[in-house]
């Protein structure tokens, strides 16, 4: 299952080709469940704060906008995986085109833990999630071809920062720690540090190296795809028991709230 929209109208081969060939624009990514999708809201705010930084001189979309769109979208599907995507649209300039893809649903039940390599690499405009994605795809597939799962980014400092598709989670042994830098706040991540809150888990940012990663008891990855992916290691750094991480991260998501897309039709 795949379908496209543009605008609330089935997209053509030329809006597919326009957006294809069009590096500029930002989205977000989300799981629908029964209609709903945990932290809906976020997601809203998050288009709205980047179309402000990428399309300053256009209205942007409305929030009532973006959910009538994805709700058209998903016709009579109930459980899907959803992207928004806000892109400039040149005969309307600056006015944006918002485009909304729905695929299959992707299950986050437990995986098997990955191993991930870092590299030192700063996204740009790090904390939006656009479209510019050629040197992550780069030292991702890297990753990849040494061996590895995925990957995880440095900065120029040493600190590390964020994974590829990702955020990361420690835990230290008393608390979970999450990265402190330039790096997208992933939607997944807020959720779980206010469902870490409500179950009076501390958790807390830090700057954190690849020498202070010893430090550290076990690490996940944290996404739209899965709340609490174990990490098996990072680099030469080992993490063999992952479960007092990953078991606090799943219960700070079952704190969640699910948001409709649109009141019952």
């Amino acid at each position: 299952m795949t379908h496209v929209e543009i605008n609330g109208a089935p997209a053509t081969v030329e809006d597919v080709h326009r957006a294809a060939m069009w590096n500029y624009g930002h989205f977000t990514s989300m799981q629908v469940r029964n209609r709903a999708v945990p932290g809906l809201s976020l997601h809203l705010r998050r288009l709205n704060e980047a179309s402000a930084v990428l399309f300053p001189d256009a209205v942007p979309p409305s929030s009532d906008q973006v959910t009538t769109f994805i709700d058209h979208a998903l016709a009579d599907t109930s459980d899907a995986s959803v992207q928004v995507t806000v892109l400039p649209n040149p005969a309307r300039r600056p006015n944006t085109d918002i485009m909304v893809s729905v695929e299959e649903p992707v299950d986050d039940a437990p995986r098997p833990p990955i191993r991930v390599q870092t590299v030192q690499y700063e996204r740009e405009l790090p904390q939006l999630k656009h479209l510019a994605t050629l040197g992550l795809s780069f030292h991702r597939l890297q990753a990849r071809h040494a061996g590895f799962d995925d990957v995880l980014f440095a900065g120029r400092d040493g600190c590390l920062l964020e994974g590829s598709v990702w955020n990361i989670a420690f835990w230290d042994g008393a608390q979970i720690v999450w990265p402190e830098g330039p790096a997208l706040a992933g939607i997944t991540m807020q959720l779980l540090r206010l469902g870490l809150r409500r179950l009076g888990v501390p958790d807390t940012t830090r700057k954190i190296t690849r020498e202070s990663v010893n430090e550290m008891t076990a690490a996940a990855a944290t996404n739209s795809h899965c709340p609490a992916q174990p990490i098996a290691a990072i680099d030469q750094t080992t993490f063999p028991n992952d479960q007092p991480l990953t078991t606090l991260l799943r219960r700070a998501w079952q704190e969640a709230t699910w948001e409709p897309i649109r009141t019952a039709r």
